[in-house]
């Protein structure tokens, strides 16, 4: 295993400057979440990425470089404390023009690749077959309500939510409309009396066949995949990819068969002509925001491979 070449050296007032804008960017998201968790009070949009992920919001918050990249000076052996990252070796320092005694750290990217073998892989794999796929736009968000389906009311996952169109108009709508879902994270979510609607049966082991860049959900993971590859990606293309799972997070949910309009999130109503017309056009913006960023993620999980 080769150590990674030297693609920057960071001097203290650098990357504190990143580190801040980093911790400002995810705290306009993390502190409302905390505020509601310590107050026992839940968001149904807001509270997604935080809970449904296992990235937590401490996690979120620590800046990360990325791969190869050297950070200098007072405070940077803090780092020493934390997974992933060790003092550049003597090659390392002379190629960054470090002294022997100067405070330096780097990511420690041999014993990242030691410890998430299995997920650089499987991320690789992931990435570059939804990359290679046609993007499908006729699901409509019907997942969201394949969930609720035939449910008594105590049964329904977001239990504290109306219905819009209410029990039995909600059924309704799944049992005039075709159900194309294609990812397993979501179908897995499905009541067993929408399972057999669904066209596919997606599962575990064939996610690296069906998953495809028009996913809603699949377009929200890239934020799973990067967080999972941390602290080798730079954390600014963590939070690339997390803020646009917040807004598809927020279009799913508008598209949903829930009454959001109090929560500040007026409905889509794809059960209409002109909702399917509102919700393809959103994610195919979504989609294609989300090929550079798979693109990127992909670059990145590709290198990171080859230094095995």
């Amino acid at each position: 295993m080769t150590s990674p070449a030297i693609g920057a050296v960071l001097d203290p007032a650098a990357w504190r400057a990143r580190e801040a804008a980093h911790a400002a960017r995810v705290r306009r998201y993390a502190d409302p979440y905390l505020q509601r968790r310590s107050a026992n009070r839940k968001h149904p949009v807001e509270d997604f990425l935080f809970t449904y992920y296992s990235h937590k919001p401490g996690q979120l918050l620590r800046w990360h470089p990325g791969a190869g990249t050297v950070l200098t000076g007072d405070g940077a052996h803090e780092r020493l404390g934390w997974k992933h990252y060790r003092e550049p070796s003597t090659l390392e320092r002379a190629q960054a023009g470090l002294g022997a005694a100067e405070q330096a750290v780097i990511v420690d990217t041999a014993a990242f690749l030691t410890d998430r073998r299995d997920a650089v892989d499987f991320a690789l794999v992931i990435l570059a077959g939804t990359a290679a796929r046609p993007a499908q736009f006729g699901c409509f968000g019907l997942h969201e309500w394949a969930m609720v389906y035939q449910q008594e009311r105590q049964e329904i996952r977001h239990e504290y939510l109306q219905l819009r169109l209410g029990g039995a108009g909600t059924d309704e709508v799944i049992e005039r409309e075709r159900i194309r879902c294609s990812h397993f994270d979501a179908f897995r979510f499905f009541t067993s009396a929408a399972v057999p609607r669904n066209e596919l049966q997606p599962s575990r082991a064939t996610q690296r066949v069906l998953e495809q860049p028009g996913c809603l959900h699949a377009n929200m993971d890239l934020y799973k995949w990067a967080y999972k590859l941390s602290p080798a990606l730079p954390s600014e293309l963590l939070m690339d990819c997390f803020e646009l799972s917040w807004r598809i997070r927020a279009m799913d949910m508008q598209a949903s068969p829930y009454d959001l309009a109090d929560w500040g999130y007026p409905p889509i109503p794809i059960e209409t002509a002109e909702g399917k017309a509102r919700y393809v056009a959103a994610q195919r913006s979504f989609s294609e925001e989300a090929s550079g960023l798979r693109a990127r993620l992909l670059e990145a999980v590709t290198g990171l491979a080859k230094k095995r």
